[in-house]
């Protein structure tokens, strides 16, 4: 028997949260626990206590101070989160962002994938990633009945996998970057023996590719799973995300400092182009170029 715990990191975005909870109160199979992390947000519990959880799921919320510079502690979050999990008896750890409404047989696909062979023989950590769908602006989870209207109207991620209910497939090499944190889950074993997410990343961008590299590094594996399904709720975005800039560069500085290499090139090299970043070869480092203007730039979008 496998008892889950369903994790979420929260910062506002309560609208999303009563989303999720709604869509978590329809679960096929509800976890035991629901863990939210709240950073902050001292409104969580009344949110909460407002939106009916389902039948035999518990829920816990876990204090994660701001620090002073105002960064939202994704990393210390999301372990903070993990560590209570396993505290409470959970051995199967998903993670889920507050914008996602789960499908109802997300929690039964991650806890079913967990308990296969193959991922139960790998010889280090295994992330499982189901597949996250996308949501348009006029669609809004408020009550029960708007779960139905989702699958129609979520667009799939056009990099990603999306197996079918039941399938479980191995990623290739070329696929490991395409981890992220919007949902997964991991067993708390492997999660006790990968580290959890490196809290040396502060504010946005980084630890999801960490986590994943540190998997890889122990020899271990990344799985899609078919019928573990999100729909992620539509809120405005950036491309690149200038709100964002200074955390990214430094972020990327951390990752490149633990193995060598860049990520979140994309968004480096569109910094660059709109003269809010400079990479100098003969350092080989990326830097803000002027924080002034990208600061003007974010509050203008």
């Amino acid at each position: 028997m496998t008892t889950t715990a369903l994790l979420t990191i929260v910062s506002g975005r309560h609208d999303h949260l009563r989303g999720q909870l709604i869509g978590l109160a329809a679960a096929t199979e509800p976890p035991a626990w629901h863990v939210i992390a709240s950073m902050g947000d001292d409104d969580v519990r009344t949110v909460l206590a407002a939106t009916p959880a389902a039948p035999g799921t518990r829920r816990v919320v876990v204090d994660v101070p701001l620090p002073a510079d105002g960064e939202l502690p994704l990393a210390r979050a999301r372990n903070a989160a993990a560590a209570a999990a396993i505290e409470l008896g959970a051995d199967l750890l998903v993670f889920l962002d507050v914008d996602c409404v789960p499908s109802p047989g997300l929690p039964a696909a991650y806890a079913q994938a967990a308990r296969g062979p193959s991922v139960r023989a790998s010889p280090g950590p295994v992330l499982l990633c189901g597949p996250v769908a996308y949501l348009p602006a006029g669609v809004r989870v408020t009550t029960p009945s708007d779960l139905g209207e989702l699958p129609a109207a979520a667009r799939p991620h056009p990099a990603r996998p999306a197996p079918e209910a039941g399938q479980v497939l191995a990623a290739d090499p070329s696929q490991w970057w395409l981890f992220w944190s919007l949902s997964f889950a991991v067993s708390a074993p492997d999660w006790t023996r990968s580290g959890g997410f490196c809290e040396d990343y502060r504010g946005y961008g980084g630890e999801d590719t960490d986590l994943a590299a540190t998997a890889r590094s122990l020899g271990g594996s990344l799985v899609w799973v078919g019928g573990a399904d999100a729909y992620h709720q539509h809120h405005p975005v950036q491309d690149p995300p200038v709100h964002h800039l200074e955390a990214i560069v430094r972020n990327a500085a951390v990752f490149h400092g633990r193995w060598g290499w860049w990520p979140m090139t994309g968004w480096l090299e569109k910094f660059r182009a709109a003269g809010l970043a400079d990479y100098d070869a003969a350092t080989r480092t990326w830097s803000v170029a002027d924080p002034s203007a990208a600061a003007a730039r974010s509050t203008a979008s």
